[in-house]
């Protein structure tokens, strides 16, 4: 082979190299959007993490409402006559039998967080109400008491308890366990 060969040899070949390269940024350059719109929106991402709640500023026999994942949850601090109201009760006559202990975390029973949906419709109680002084669904009827515990009604279960834990005394953090 001459010198003008190898010459010749050697451009095809990085003309053909760089066709490539070229070819493979535009495809990459095409694919991207594609790839990218399966990703959650941001607003999903962030609507899903976990969220902090200040409990300092709470009052004792007040009822807090916060959202996560879009759905409410209610933040309630429970008085002693509310915690002891709750604690005696013949658990085996509840509809959904369930102890107060079970719904509280240990030696924070003054707080109890619960989803802020009725069991029955999905409707949203109205805290203090009812015979037992915990929530009561105008829109059927369903009555829970200072635990959550349904206690008449059509609502076939008690408020369900999302995930949360507390980190320290006066946080609360809904999204972990």
């Amino acid at each position: 082979m001459t010198t003008d060969e190898v010459a010749h040899t050697t451009r095809r070949d990085i003309l053909q190299l760089g066709t490539a390269a070229v070819a493979a940024a535009g495809v990459a350059a095409v694919a991207w959007p594609f790839i990218d719109q399966m990703n959650p929106d941001a607003a999903t991402i962030a609507s899903g993490g976990p969220i902090e709640l200040d409990l300092a500023p709470i009052a004792e026999g007040q009822i807090v409402r916060i959202f996560w994942r879009g759905k409410p949850i209610f933040v309630r601090h429970r008085t002693p006559d509310e915690i002891a109201a709750a604690e005696n009760v013949d658990v085996a006559a509840l509809m959904d039998p369930q102890p107060d202990s079970a719904r509280v975390k240990p030696g924070m029973a003054q707080w109890l967080v619960v989803y802020a949906s009725c069991t029955h419709l999905g409707c949203i109680p109205l805290g203090h109400q009812g015979d037992w002084n915990g929530w009561f669904c105008p829109c059927h009827g369903s009555a829970y008491d200072t635990s959550g515990r349904v206690r008449k009604g059509p609502a076939p279960t008690n408020l369900p308890i999302p995930p949360y834990q507390f980190a320290g005394d006066t946080k609360l953090v809904v999204g972990m366990a």
